[in-house]
């Protein structure tokens, strides 16, 4: 026997937090289980506990706010070429550090401020707001299933099986057209973001002179842009393949180079790496010449070129790719084969 087959007058009743009488109707078998009764906080009922919350509060905006001082006298203060050592980072830029730091500080004391200030302080009691049935009356939910039994019983839905099985069949295919779109979104990269036009023997030209590069064109502290030998810019590829062939060159004085296979990698402390950025795959076009580091312009990222190009300030994932060279016969720079890993930002097959 089921709810509705009992009188109403028999249905179980139960009683609320409040001890309010919640009825069960034959309509609604289900009852009210209505708010449970409030819980006083501490703050509530303890005046101390309360100006604790206060002060605690006030305790942490206070120190946003001298986060936020920090935050202006680091950047006044600190010089952009001052590195210090920070566990377990590394070397990383004071001033980025501790730009970083005091920001981070200040957010998060105001964040936690907020949030400490709602939970203990802020009014918590429970308010109930009843709200309208959203059943449909019984006649038209009979008549939208009669609506329905009629327009099935109309179609032959059920009778017509050679429509019924051909439709559920091109319901089932016409999806996979969807899939043969995704040819159209280009063709498949292969092995190509692995090699570039690099290769051995291949002679560095300089992207402003077009002319090859000697040691003697490098100067110490200076950043020249390069490309491999063989390449035009009125190739109708060049802009792909320029985007992975992409090289800078810098000359650090060998004792300043910190990674034993750079040093192995480099000719009289000439270095060439990669200039696409390993974030998003910006140019690098900015080099500090006293910290060796260079600077993507578009976020950022930081990369120390006397030890191995590795990030140390930035979004960008890892190290710029390095070229490995050496001099010809001719006394002209040229690369001793191509880069060992691919160039750019990560892509989700990169092994």
């Amino acid at each position: 026997m089921s709810s509705q087959d009992i009188p109403e007058e028999n249905l179980p009743t139960e009683q609320d937090a409040a001890g309010h009488t919640l009825e069960k109707t034959a309509d609604d078998p289900f009852a009210d289980p209505g708010i449970p009764p409030h819980e006083h906080r501490i703050q509530d009922i303890d005046e101390r506990a309360a100006k604790r919350s206060e002060r605690t509060v006030a305790l942490l905006f206070t120190i946003s706010m001298l986060a936020t001082i920090g935050f202006i006298a680091s950047y006044v203060i600190l010089p952009v070429e001052k590195i210090v050592y920070v566990w377990p980072i590394g070397h990383i830029s004071a001033l980025n550090f501790a730009l970083g730091l005091t920001l981070g500080i200040a957010l998060f004391c105001i964040g936690a401020g907020a949030v400490h200030w709602a939970r203990t302080l802020m009014s918590d009691v429970e308010i109930a707001d009843e709200r309208h049935p959203i059943a449909a009356e019984p006649e038209v939910r009979a008549k939208v299933m009669s609506d329905f039994k009629a327009g099935a019983e109309e179609s032959g839905f059920g009778r017509r099986k050679l429509i019924r099985n051909t439709m559920f069949g091109a319901m089932a295919l016409v999806p996979l057209s969807g899939v043969v779109l995704l040819r159209d979104l280009g063709p498949l990269p292969e092995d190509k973001l692995r090699h570039t036009r690099w290769a051995k023997g291949k002679m560095l030209v300089n992207m402003n002179t077009h002319e090859p590069l000697r040691p003697a064109d490098v100067a110490v502290g200076s950043l020249t842009f390069a490309m491999p030998e063989g390449m035009s810019e009125h190739d109708h590829d060049f802009q792909t393949e320029i985007a992975k062939a992409a090289l800078m060159i810098v000359r650090i004085q060998p004792d300043d180079i910190k990674d034993k296979r750079e040093l192995e990698w480099s000719h009289e402390g000439i270095v060439a790496y990669s200039k696409i950025c390993t974030h998003v795959g910006c140019p690098i076009s900015l080099y500090e010449q006293q910290t060796h580091h260079a600077l993507c312009p578009c976020h950022q990222s930081t990369f120390d070129l006397s030890d191995g190009a590795r990030v140390i300030f930035g979004p960008a994932g890892h190290a710029l790719p390095q070229l490995r060279i050496g001099v010809n016969e001719e006394g002209y720079l040229e690369a001793l084969g191509d880069f060992e890993e691919p160039v750019g930002p990560a892509f989700w097959e990169r092994g």
